[in-house]
């Protein structure tokens, strides 16, 4: 066994001053000036506490698996705070060959009507407090948290796959063309 020192892995993240950060039970909840959010750490293994201003994230092991757990948790939580503060848009592009697709959003859904010339449109879901505005041929997608802003465009983007056909030839879909940090007006 050896008498080395085993290092701990430990993170400060300063909390910026429009943005609150509570902890109750290992559910992370951020405030800011776009809105609330929060985040479920129970199943993560890392240890948080809110000193004052600031979030100290300490990894509980010393494998590399625990090192890569640690960062995942640290980026989680900069992503969070980042989100509540200015926010992040992904623009995606429509692109049709014959048959023109028109998007809609109805209830918090995607509806995705005359695609390929099908009478019945398609169907994505909006998650948490995304918004999604279609203009022109473009889709663009708001929102202050990262994982339903991105999940919400790979749904759109999932939904609008074309099967059993050549995807060389038959390019219909809407596919994402950018990503920012902020919120586009």
């Amino acid at each position: 066994m050896s008498t080395e020192q085993v290092e701990i892995h430990e993170v400060t993240i300063e909390i910026p001053d429009k943005v609150k950060v509570s902890e109750h039970h290992r559910i992370l909840n951020v405030e800011g000036p776009l809105g609330k959010t929060r985040k479920n750490f129970k199943k993560i293994p890392v240890v948080l506490q809110i000193n004052g201003k600031n979030i100290v994230v300490k990894s509980i092991g010393t494998r590399k698996k625990d090192y890569a757990i640690f960062k995942t948790a640290e980026s989680l939580i900069r992503a969070l705070i980042k989100g509540v503060q200015t926010g992040y848009t992904f623009k995606m592009k429509i692109v049709y060959a014959h048959f023109p697709i028109t998007v809609k959003v109805k209830d918090g859904y995607i509806h995705v009507e005359n695609f390929q010339g099908e009478r019945a449109a398609r169907v994505s879901k909006v998650f948490g407090a995304t918004k999604v505005v279609s203009k022109g041929d473009d889709v663009i997608i708001t929102g202050p948290v990262l994982t339903d802003v991105s999940q919400t465009a790979a749904s759109l983007q999932q939904n609008t796959k074309v099967k059993n056909k050549d995807s060389r030839v038959f390019l219909d879909g809407i596919y994402l063309f950018e990503k920012q940090d902020g919120i586009e007006k």
